[in-house]
């Protein structure tokens, strides 16, 4: 196994309006990954104004200067290849996969939404696009069972004002409120190349890219007076478990233990990682193997635990279990917290830490196997580390984890003092 996470070449430059341009050439097949991260997430977003960051996420696709509605993704589409488009907490992301003689085609589609997108915004396209959301939140969040868990742990772990107390899809209220002009000023204000990546991966020289970027995003103006998000790096401890208990419809009680750890790239947050693929991935875990295999009181494949990968706030860890029938959830929350409780007491086998590293390790590089892995990955140590040759230090890091620090963690910020639990509990049925 290399000793670096990322043992491909990485070459970078700084466009003269402060896009950062990161290519890694990968000559092995003729394809080529472009993604473009803009820093601009849900911490961004001013109060009264959740969700825009993910409505930018649909009107980006909905036509810009010199690309009319729809048009993004025929292009795209039409010389075979494939895009979509995410938003989290931290990052809102742009990517598509071309063969790589149209790398070209790519570039420019993302240049002219980044600099054109405001003159062709209109009144249709934005009420269009609010309608859109709105159906995602129904079909998302509302409508199926346990389905709005994110949109309730997040108040539960992070305090009023912390930049992750609300959810990327945001308030419909919010939304709905806002005028044309409030979204026009929103784009112009975090869309701007001196608050983006663009990563470029595959069958590319850099100085072919460095060019095409300069010719189709050099003539974008920088924006000078890109409000920075709160400050969410200290929560501070209340030493008062967060509770709460839904009754929905939903098919057997389900129990959420959350708590926060550290930043996603730091030391702290390498422990939780392995900490939470020895607690809840797989048969192997600790998770699997007390609660489903062993008391038989959670379904198997509804019981694991997982970080969450924020890297400008204590990130949390998850841990979750669905009952079998007949189990209650008092019963379900006890085995629950029991295992949890026990990462600081029961030490880490060696045969645990062993199998937990192999998992991760597999992981990725089942992620770094494809160009469009790699290039959301350099995008993500540029934007929220400073430099994307970051990137290898993740997975020896990962490696280097003891035992004995998986306990220090477990007993420093696991307890049930500060601990967030979210219980769901089915209707009563006649």
């Amino acid at each position: 196994m290399p000793d670096s996470g990322y043992p491909w070449p990485i070459d970078t430059t700084r466009l003269d309006n402060g896009l950062r341009v990161v290519v890694s050439e990968d000559r092995s097949a003729p394809a080529v990954a472009v993604n473009l991260w803009y820093d601009v997430g849900s911490r961004h977003e001013p109060e009264g104004q959740t969700g825009f960051a993910h409505l930018f996420e649909h009107l980006m696709f909905e036509g810009s200067a010199n690309v009319a509605k729809t048009e993004h993704m025929k292009f795209i589409q039409g010389a075979g290849g494939s895009l979509n488009a995410t938003t989290n907490p931290d990052r809102t992301n742009y990517f598509e996969m071309v063969p790589a003689e149209h790398l070209e085609l790519a570039l420019w589609l993302e240049a002219d939404r980044m600099g054109g997108l405001v003159p062709a915004l209109t009144q249709e396209t934005l009420d269009n696009q609010r309608e859109v959301v709105k159906n995602e939140r129904r079909q998302r969040y509302e409508n199926v069972p346990y389905g709005d868990s994110w949109l309730r742990l997040l108040p539960l772990l992070y305090p009023p004002g912390h930049p992750y107390h609300h959810a990327t899809i945001g308030s419909m209220a919010d939304l709905n409120v806002a005028d044309l002009a409030t979204f026009q000023a929103f784009h112009t204000t975090y869309y701007a190349p001196n608050n983006a990546v663009l990563t470029v991966v595959g069958d590319a020289e850099p100085a072919e890219v460095f060019a095409l970027a300069d010719k189709y995003f050099g003539a974008i103006s920088a924006r000078d007076d890109i409000p920075s998000a709160p400050d969410g790096r200290t929560v501070p401890a209340t030493g008062r478990p967060a509770v709460e208990t839904v009754t929905a419809d939903v098919p057997a009680p389900r129990v959420y233990v959350a708590h926060r750890t550290h930043p996603y790239g730091t030391p702290g947050y390498d422990v939780t990682t392995v900490l939470a693929t020895v607690l809840g991935t797989g048969r192997g875990s600790r998770l699997y193997q007390r609660l489903a295999d062993g008391e038989r009181i959670a379904q198997p494949d509804l019981v694991g635990a997982y970080g969450v990968d924020l890297a400008h706030g204590p990130a949390p860890l998850i841990a979750t279990a669905t009952a079998r029938p007949g189990v209650t959830a008092e019963r379900l929350r006890t085995g629950l917290t029991d295992v949890v409780d026990e990462l600081a007491t029961v030490p880490v086998t060696a045969a645990e830490l062993d199998r937990a590293k192999a998992l991760l390790s597999t992981q990725w590089w089942r992620h770094m196997s494809t160009v469009d892995g790699r290039a959301d990955v350099l995008g993500r140590y540029a934007t929220q580390f400073g430099d994307p040759a970051k990137i290898g230090e993740r997975l020896p890091a990962w490696l280097a984890v003891t035992a004995e620090q998986i306990a220090e963690q477990a007993a420093e910020l696991l307890g049930a003092g500060d601990r967030a639990t979210l219980t769901y509990l089915p209707e009563e049925t006649s």
